[in-house]
């Protein structure tokens, strides 16, 4: 909506995961960088952790743009509440085995066949299960189980990615998983951006979207949104992409500190020490109980 009247060739703060728009940031980086490197090392399993929002699932769609450039055969389950029988047949229609998709052993010999002909080949084949944090028990020991796939010569045959919040590195850690523990190689960890990385990633994305020398977010609104965001990508997205629609509405090309305490009282923000411009995020005795009865800007539109 706000794209022509800031002269953006596209939105800038868009939440659906782009890899377009990824900011490089030495984790990112480095993140990215140990995905590949264990894919094509064949190191076998390989655990991507991290807050909501963090950007786990850009990291993801970098690496399936990659795996797909380099014509690296791979299943990418993104819905992990399923169950064993469910999670057979997904792997069968991604990887396009020929076999009937609902039999457990069907699906491993044709998988095992397409493993054994993609390493004579030199290429790997690679299992990418986003939210993994969700998995049953019982699926997570069937991955674990096709870890075991493996040739003395050729290392191991499938490479499995499991993504997921924090609560799998919990899980990973019950006594149950311990075998499955033990095989994991590589770990990599996203973290949400200190104050200079998401002052340089809004920067950034407003430069791809077509805006170079930026100076619709000040540095203090910048600061802010960083406080008010606790450094998460996905809620400087939401913040960053409300401010401008609110600029938009009042035809103001920067934004403010009352358009940002607007956009955080809407959004039902909390953050340490929550404080909006000149009040504390209580209401005093003298506060009215409710708020005026007016439509805020962005709620013209």
């Amino acid at each position: 909506m706000y794209n022509a009247f800031f002269g953006f060739r596209e939105n800038p703060f868009n939440l659906s995961p782009d890899p377009a728009f990824l900011y490089r940031s030495p984790q990112h980086e480095e993140a990215l960088a140990n995905l590949i490197y264990g894919v094509h090392s064949r190191k076998g399993f390989i655990v991507l952790t991290g807050e909501v929002g963090t950007g786990k699932t850009t990291m993801l769609e970098c690496m399936r743009d990659y795996l797909e450039s380099q014509y690296i055969e791979f299943a990418f389950l993104f819905n992990s509440r399923i169950n064993t029988e469910q999670f057979f047949e997904m792997i069968a229609y991604d990887l396009d085995l020929r076999c009937a998709h609902k039999s457990k052993t069907e699906v491993l010999f044709a998988l095992n066949q397409l493993l054994i002909q993609q390493a004579n080949e030199g290429r790997t084949t690679v299992l990418i299960v986003d939210e993994a944090h969700n998995l049953e028990w019982d699926v997570l020991e069937e991955i674990r189980l096709l870890g075991n796939l493996e040739n003395p010569r050729l290392g191991k045959l499938l490479q499995i990615v499991l993504a997921g919040q924090p609560e799998l590195d919990r899980k990973l850690d019950a006594p149950n998983l311990r075998q499955l523990k033990q095989r994991i190689v590589l770990r990599c960890t996203l973290a949400p951006f200190g104050l200079a990385e998401a002052a340089e990633y809004i920067n950034s994305r407003l430069r791809k979207a077509g805006m170079p020398d930026q100076e619709v977010f000040s540095e203090e609104v910048i600061k802010e949104v960083h406080l008010r965001s606790q450094g998460i990508p996905r809620l400087i997205n939401a913040i960053c992409d409300n401010l401008l629609l609110t600029a938009f509405a009042l035809e103001k090309k920067t934004t403010s500190m009352d358009m940002l305490d607007e956009v955080c009282q809407d959004m039902r923000l909390e953050w340490p020490g929550k404080r909006l411009r000149g009040r504390s995020s209580f209401p005093g005795p003298n506060d009215p109980a409710e708020p005026p009865s007016f439509l805020s800007s962005r709620e013209q539109y």
